[in-house]
């Protein structure tokens, strides 16, 4: 595979103005246009609403430079009076006019200014708050899961991750679209705006600090430079990414990544399959669909379990997870269980079905 410069793909103009842009999920609320909108609209019901006070008690007004008050005259004594410019070229001369300012005016102009000023305030505080949230997010996010790329392939693996009992503020979606980050905060996952294969994008989203990442961008080369990146921000962490080219799985390998999934390949085997035996293939795709049917977890060995075979035990074992090896259940060097191993079994799903990650860091030279 021939990968392109790191500048021809992780560049785009404007990136270096804006390198990356985190957003947090946050309680639906109204678009701030919306708000500001609504909030002038409200404005202009209560100088709409002062005037025709004011023009109902006309006759205790007077205007220095003609005389009486008309529609216009209590429009504007509204406005002056709302804004407190207040010239005094039209007073209340009568009792009742003012007490109607007392009474009704004064509480109107504080309202007016209530709404005014909160707006402002509003628009002035939101940058201020956005940076506190995000400075709480980046000082409690603690091994969480980073996801490359919010398309088919990222939202299924989020899904089936945290079907097995991840919270989803534990989530943190890196993907260059706008609309793509917007569908994910909309469920609930904390976005990064940006180009993962840059690593300033994915500081954004703490990689250093995560305990799982998963790559899956829409281009193989895209998955190989990625990987770099991350795995020299964290070197720990394991490292799960997607190709579409089965060629190019020995690449990513090189690359620092703990597995490697070629999305072609397994289609077309899962193709193969389904023609040869229609209802193996619906078996495997239940497998694969995590939290009905039949699921497919990896779990500790329990106390009760060791000095077991693999056929021993009560739930249907395929592998056993020794050290870093993965060993058949058949394997004869397998033996018997031992405590520190794990198994890979097949499970009836259900509501408390839920498989235990492995978070021992592994080796990486």
């Amino acid at each position: 595979m021939k990968l392109p410069g790191h500048d021809a793909i992780a560049r785009q103009p404007g990136d270096h103005l804006v390198a990356h842009r985190v957003k947090l999920p946050r309680a639906v609320v109204e678009r701030p246009i919306r708000q500001v909108v609504k909030r002038l609209v409200m404005a202009l019901v209560v100088l709409v609403a002062t005037a025709l006070v004011v023009y109902a008690d006309r006759d205790g007004y007077q205007d220095n430079s003609d005389g009486p008050v008309d529609l216009l005259d209590a429009f504007y004594y509204a406005t002056v009076t709302l804004s407190t410019t207040g010239y005094g070229d039209i007073t209340p001369v009568s009792d009742s006019a003012r007490l109607t300012n007392i009474f009704v005016i004064t509480p109107l102009r504080v309202l007016f200014l209530i709404i005014l000023v909160g707006t402002t305030l509003e628009v002035l505080t939101e940058r201020t708050r956005e940076e506190w949230r995000l400075n709480r997010w980046r000082s409690t996010l603690r091994d969480h899961t980073v996801v490359i790329g919010f398309g088919t392939k990222g939202r299924a693996a989020i899904q089936t991750v945290c079907a097995t009992g991840l919270k989803k503020e534990q989530v943190v979606v890196v993907d260059p679209s706008s609309k793509a980050i917007e569908a994910a905060t909309a469920e609930g996952y904390a976005g990064v705006i940006g180009d993962a294969t840059r690593s300033d994008v994915l500081k954004g989203a703490e990689v250093h600090k995560a305990r799982q990442i998963i790559v899956a961008p829409q281009r193989d080369d895209t998955s190989v430079l990625v990987t770099l990146t991350a795995r020299q921000l964290n070197r720990g962490a394991k490292i799960v990414a997607a190709v579409r080219e089965e060629e190019n799985a020995p690449l990513l390998k090189q690359s620092g990544a703990d597995a490697v999934i070629t999305s072609s390949g397994a289609a077309g085997r899962l193709l193969g399959l389904s023609v040869l035996s229609p209802a193996a293939g619906m078996v495997m795709e239940d497998l694969i669909q995590q939290g009905s049917g039949l699921d497919l977890i990896e779990r500790p060995v329990v106390r009760g379990e060791v000095g077991r075979k693999p056929r021993e035990t009560d739930d249907l074992v395929v592998s056993v997870v020794r050290g870093h090896r993965v060993l058949g259940y058949d394997d004869p060097s397998v033996g018997t269980l031992q405590l520190t191993d794990r198994l890979i079994t097949i499970v009836r799903a259900s509501p408390g079905t839920r498989g235990i990650p492995d978070i021992r860091p592994l080796p990486h030279g």
